[in-house]
């Protein structure tokens, strides 16, 4: 009977999560919402509950619990019920207890067969040693916390016992919120030409995300900034954010959830990997269409650095075609990557419907001239452009900041501290605007080498799960990843975007499919 109630709950749980923040239901609700919710991950089946968490990462909204705490986010209590759920079962402790045995007695056997939780295990004390000479250790703490509470996913996804039934439906799983959060955005883009500025800000900066995180959020983004919005004089035009908080988070969210796409749609064509030709000419299924959908959000985005990525895949893509054909990886692989690779050309050829879009008369307001988007692109390498000004004074501030603590950083948390600002201003998107800086700053230089030897570790992983697998979802679902992570990883240079909670817990459920060992049978 509870195993039933999945897909109706699911259908219920977006209606009213879309009534309540189109304002036709009070926030009150949300409260008695999640009760409801929380009955249900207690009763269902752990792996019935990762789906519904992952169909629902942008629909999961903030909890008005009091007047002045009204942004803790339901996804953060069920994410603790679920590893609840799955620590407390014989099999988990099975599990647990023969890995400790293993590591009392050949501990190096435990770190090299699990390098990808030893790294994590390094960062996480790095991360409390950091908070030794935090200004602000409190903050630092609920950083650390916040991490901790979305990785509880990850632990319960790529727990080995998990059937590779379940992580083929996983993967399929993905593409609902992505095709969620794509919808929205394209009503984002129709509204921009019903209702002018000040209108747009009522609805979404004190309607829509006051509804969906909490009036601190609504407050910083009515006020002190948002990334909603582009500006060239007195030209404006609408940067795509869906339901997320900015127009950075967005995109990365769309290029995490790609892969999905790939293995939902092109499985037909990926079984004729003997030839190209062959893939080329073979129909995949009608819902391919979704693809170059999110591949015009991702430039609507208007995110730069999303824009630049994109360049720097092309490059990608022929590297990694080099280093397979010299490790003499399989001619059918090569093949679909070949294939894959393909749809770039896409994104490309989809600046020229964009380009109308961007230089239309949005928000009532006429515009002088339809050159807005031909100016974002230039000023990409524009280094007195005010956006990428603001990042080399930041970066280099962040390495001056590196330089006097080289060792153990700022403090995690504490980032605002290096730009001379109030520690409550990292809500605001106050970063060093680069991941790897962000993480040298505020944790130390041995945080950024065990950092960047995961990410080493987790491209190398997907690569061997491409190049292994012979069924045609995890191919096209790895091989696809093998673009879009990278993409992500070089937009970071850019940008800590992927530290907002959607983002973050897709990212989560990505690098846990990437780790799991699946049983054939389960």
């Amino acid at each position: 009977m509870i195993k039933k109630l999945l897909n109706p709950l699911f259908i219920f749980h977006l209606v009213f999560v879309g009534l309540i923040l189109v304002g036709k239901l009070p926030r009150e609700l949300v409260l008695y919402e999640t009760g409801l919710l929380v009955l249900y991950f207690l009763f269902a089946s752990v792996e019935d509950g990762l789906i519904f968490f992952v169909r629902s990462i942008p629909l999961f909204i903030a909890i008005p619990l009091t007047a002045n705490y009204d942004n803790l986010n339901q996804w953060r209590i069920l994410a603790i019920i679920l590893f609840l759920k799955w620590i407390f079962t014989w099999e988990t402790w099975h599990y647990v207890g023969t890995a400790l045995i293993l590591f009392l007695r050949k501990p190096w056997l435990v770190v090299k067969e699990f390098p990808w939780s030893t790294i994590l295990k390094v960062l996480f004390w790095l991360s409390l040693l950091s908070l030794l000479y935090a200004p602000d250790k409190i903050e630092g703490l609920k950083r650390i916390i916040y991490f901790f509470n979305a990785g509880l996913i990850g632990i319960v996804i790529s727990f080995p016992a998990r059937s590779e039934a379940f992580i083929k439906r996983l993967i399929k799983n993905i593409t609902i919120p992505v095709i969620i959060v794509v919808l929205v955005g394209v009503a984002q883009v129709v509204a921009t030409y019903f209702m002018d500025i000040y209108q747009f800000m009522r609805v979404w900066g004190e309607g829509i995300q006051m509804r969906e995180f909490g009036t601190m959020w609504s407050y910083i983004a009515t006020h002190v900034g948002n990334t909603w919005f582009a500006y060239f004089g007195d030209q404006l035009s609408l940067r795509v954010f869906s339901l997320f908080p900015d127009s950075h988070s967005f995109p990365i969210f769309l290029l995490l959830g790609l892969p999905a796409f790939f293995a939902w749609t092109l499985i037909k064509p990926l079984g004729q990997a003997a030839k190209m030709r062959d893939m080329l000419f073979t129909r995949g299924k009608i819902a391919v269409l979704w693809i170059p959908l999110i591949f015009l959000m991702l430039i609507l985005s208007g995110t730069r650095g999303i824009w630049a990525g994109g360049v720097a895949m092309v490059f990608w893509v022929i590297l990694a075609l080099v280093y397979m054909r010299h490790t003499k990886a399989g001619r059918a692989h090569i093949n679909i990557f070949n294939y894959l690779s393909y749809y770039l050309v896409i994104f490309f050829l989809l600046f020229a419907v964009a380009y109308p879009i961007l230089a239309s008369p949005q928000f009532l307001v006429s515009k002088g001239n339809s050159l807005l988007m031909e100016q974002r692109l230039r000023s990409i390498l524009d280094f007195n452009e005010t956006s990428i000004k603001q990042r080399l004074e930041i970066w280099n501030k962040s390495l001056v900041s590196i330089k006097h603590n080289p060792l153990v950083g700022i403090g995690i948390g504490n980032f605002p501290v290096v730009l001379g600002q109030n520690i409550q201003l990292s809500k605001a998107g106050s970063s060093a605007h680069n991941i790897y800086l962000q993480v040298a700053a505020e944790m130390g230089l041995p945080a950024l080498l065990a950092f960047i030897w995961f990410l080493w570790l987790v491209l190398k992983r997907t690569y061997d799960r491409f190049v292994k697998s012979s069924e045609p979802i995890y191919q096209a679902y790895f091989g696809g990843l093998l673009i879009t992570l990278p993409w992500v990883l070089v937009y970071l240079m850019t940008d800590v975007a992927i530290f907002d909670e959607r983002a973050l817990l897709l990212c989560v459920a990505t690098l846990a499919i990437v780790a799991t060992r699946p049983h054939v049978h389960g």
